[in-house]
């Protein structure tokens, strides 16, 4: 049987070890919080990547990325060429108030225009201003961190290999060319009296 009057004791213990902590609340206007590396705050838009693919548009689950573009001629590269058409993007917009984070867009984003911000600070008194532009968008870029290095214990990407071996093979045939280091009409190899 419970002595009478334990639980009150016990509860009176607990409020004095609180007591004699130091609290943790947050200054949160004063002293900005420290965020995890990958946080989700608002998108950043590198216009200049973008090629109005419009494949971020087309995933985003909530529809809430607004995208306007017109086809501009650009006249042949060499002469007797052909000339070709692109995008240019008018208006890429996306509305906040829509947005559920869920980053689908960044991942499908085949050129890399769109990037996590960790800017958490944009609220509005008007439901109406959390449709960001594109200017704002591009804004949001100077806040998006470097990526964290490479892991050095990683394998290399695929990528920078191909890359590596496609520069060694233009590099040998050059060489080859004479046009290389090896000076002209010498070739890489014992014959070509290389040192």
């Amino acid at each position: 049987m419970p002595i009478p009057g334990s639980g009150l004791a016990k509860g009176l213990a607990v409020t004095l070890r609180t007591m004699t902590k130091k609290t943790v609340t947050a200054q949160y206007p004063d002293v900005q919080p420290e965020l995890p590396p990958r946080s989700r705050g608002v998108i950043g838009l590198f216009e200049e990547n973008c090629t109005v693919c419009m494949l971020c548009a087309r995933e985003c689950p909530d529809w809430c990325i607004y995208i306007d573009s017109h086809k501009e001629t650009v006249p042949a590269a060499v002469e007797g060429g052909r000339e070709r058409s692109r995008n240019v993007l008018d208006r890429f917009a996306i509305d906040f108030s829509l947005c559920m984070y869920c980053g689908i867009c960044i991942e499908v984003c085949p050129f890399d225009a769109l990037f996590w911000s960790p800017e958490f600070e944009y609220a509005e008194t008007d439901i109406h201003e959390l449709t960001h532009e594109r200017d704002k968008l591009r804004d949001w870029m100077w806040t998006v961190p470097a990526p964290p290095a490479l892991d050095s214990g990683a394998e290399e990407p695929k990528e920078f290999a191909a890359a590596r071996k496609t520069a060694d093979k233009l590099g040998a045939a050059q060489a080859g060319d004479g046009d290389g280091p090896t000076g002209p009409g010498r070739g890489p190899g014992p014959e070509g009296g290389r040192a």
